[in-house]
C-alpha cells in the first residue's frame, strides 16, 4: 500500500498546484480593475479550475488515508 500513499501524495500536490494557479489568476484579475459584470464573467470561467483542483486534492488525500489504513 506504499504505492497508494505515494500516488495519493503526488495527486494531492497536483491539486494544490491547481489551487495556487487559481489564486494567481484571481489576483491578476483584481489588478486589472474590471467592472463588476466583467469580473463576474471571468470568475465564472475560472470556477471549473477551482473545483477541479479541490477535487484532485481531495481524491489524493483520500488515497493517502486509504493507503495508510490498509
Amino acid at each position: 500500500m506504499d504505492l497508494l500513499v505515494i500516488i495519493g501524495a503526488i495527486t494531492t500536490l497536483v491539486g494544490l498546484i491547481g489551487i495556487v494557479v487559481f489564486i494567481r489568476k484571481i489576483s491578476a484579475l483584481r489588478h486589472e480593475g474590471l467592472d463588476d459584470a466583467a469580473m463576474k464573467l471571468r470568475l465564472q470561467g475560472l470556477l471549473p479550475l477551482n473545483l477541479g483542483a479541490f477535487l484532485v486534492a481531495t481524491l489524493g488525500i483520500m488515497m493517502v488515508i486509504v493507503g495508510l489504513i490498509l
